[in-house]
């Protein structure tokens, strides 16, 4: 089921493919929320590639929550569980729909014709 969801919200945002701190990650669990990305330090008690991520999830109200994943689970790449309950993070692109985000819509604009506004002025 959760896959579903995800592969409906890839059409809907525009997701980084790298998270880095700072970014705005979508989580996809019981419910779908946002968290700010705090921290992302190397967890050097694994012997593999681990790391401990640090979210302030903007809810209500807000919490802090510290997650050990390894990249491809904090960058989309891989859904994957915890206590049992799958789950999805990924870095959202609020960088104002560059070309990747033209491509997604299928929108070419012509040299020298500006883009409509989505939203129109009703008096």
């Amino acid at each position: 089921m959760i896959e579903k969801i995800v592969n409906d919200l890839k059409n809907i945002f525009v997701f980084k493919e790298t998270t880095q701190v700072g970014d705005i990650v979508l989580i996809v669990a019981e419910r779908i929320m946002y968290a700010l990305v705090t921290a992302i330090e190397r967890d050097y008690n694994k012997k593999e590639e681990w790391w401990q991520v640090n979210l302030q999830l903007l809810t209500i109200p807000p919490q802090k929550v510290a997650w050990t994943l390894r990249t491809p689970q904090f960058t989309g790449q891989e859904l994957f569980t915890m206590g049992g309950e799958e789950r999805f993070v990924k870095a959202i692109d609020f960088g104002g729909g560059g070309e990747l985000a033209q491509k997604k819509s299928g929108a070419q604009l012509e040299p020298g014709k500006k883009k409509k506004p989505f939203l129109t002025v009703i008096k």
